[in-house]
């Protein structure tokens, strides 16, 4: 398997093929969420970069960049059923940021204006800095992300739109474990106790899903964190927000399209889950 650590000699290779590019964005720590992706690009394109680059301006606090799981030699493995379609793009800080690891600064309106945008300050600038030059870079006609990271999803889209960068972005469902559990790189991080916890949350948000037109929204708040509370997770944010801007309601209205938005910490690690709510 390829791996590129420099974009010039990546774009250099596919420039001699003429290939139709379709390209992964991931930080690494591979599971079965990310090879669907791979898998749907790989059905879509002639060849697919796989972006392997843990972008620390992302991160909010350093102890959650040096703790997020890393192993390379694991990464080439799990994508190595897919033979010869896929390259993987690892590269150096320097590829990415030549002026050094500062984030660009943006403007997504309302999209980032609550839920991780309120938790993880500047999150989405460092999102969007490094999406951007990976697109400058690889140039692929399609990028593939989940739906776990709906809001990330949305900034991206509009990043895509704002800066007319020509990619089209292909959103793909949330993966999870056969226990309902969204897939993510940091459950490696849960011990066992947390594991067995953490199902909770999506159990939690679809027993809402099933019966929110009979609770109102702070009723839903305070049955999500309860259910958290007894497994021992500690609930940062529960929102139902407006697919169409992604602000918080307090109150659902009919003809209109909500998600479900939550942040739970069990013991240090962090995790987020979204889901859509039934159209009323």
């Amino acid at each position: 398997m390829l791996v590129f650590k420099a974009s010039k000699d990546l774009l250099a290779y596919f420039k001699a093929k003429g290939s139709r590019l379709g390209l992964v964005p991931t930080m690494g720590a591979l599971h079965q969420g990310h090879l669907s992706l791979v898998e749907r690009a790989c059905e879509e394109n002639e060849f697919v970069v796989v972006s392997i680059y843990i972008n620390p301006t992302q991160f909010n606090q350093t102890s959650d960049l040096e703790n997020y799981p890393t192993n390379l030699d694991k990464d080439k493995n799990l994508l190595a059923p897919f033979g010869e379609k896929i390259v993987v793009y690892a590269p150096e800080h320097y590829d990415l940021y030549p002026k050094g690891t500062l984030s660009k600064s943006y403007d997504f309106g309302s999209i980032t204006a609550h839920m991780e945008g309120v938790f993880r300050p500047g999150h989405f600038d460092g999102v969007a800095t490094v999406v951007e030059a990976l697109f400058e870079n690889i140039q692929p006609q399609k990028a593939y992300f989940g739906e776990k990271d709906f809001q990330q999803l949305q900034v991206i889209k509009a990043l895509n739109k704002q800066k007319k960068l020509g990619v089209s972005i292909v959103s793909c469902p949330t993966i999870r474990e056969k226990d309902g559990l969204a897939m993510s790189s940091r459950n490696q991080l849960l011990t066992p106790e947390q594991r067995k916890a953490a199902p909770v949350i999506f159990k939690s948000l679809y027993y809402l899903k099933q019966h929110y037109h009979s609770q109102s929204v702070e009723e839903m708040k305070l049955f999500f964190k309860g259910q958290m509370e007894q497994h021992s997770l500690h609930l940062e944010y529960f929102f139902v927000a407006s697919v169409t801007d992604l602000t918080p309601v307090s109150k659902l209205e009919v003809h209109q399209d909500y998600r479900f938005f939550v942040a739970v910490f069990a013991g240090k690690t962090r995790l987020i889950d979204t889901l859509e709510l039934d159209r009323i």
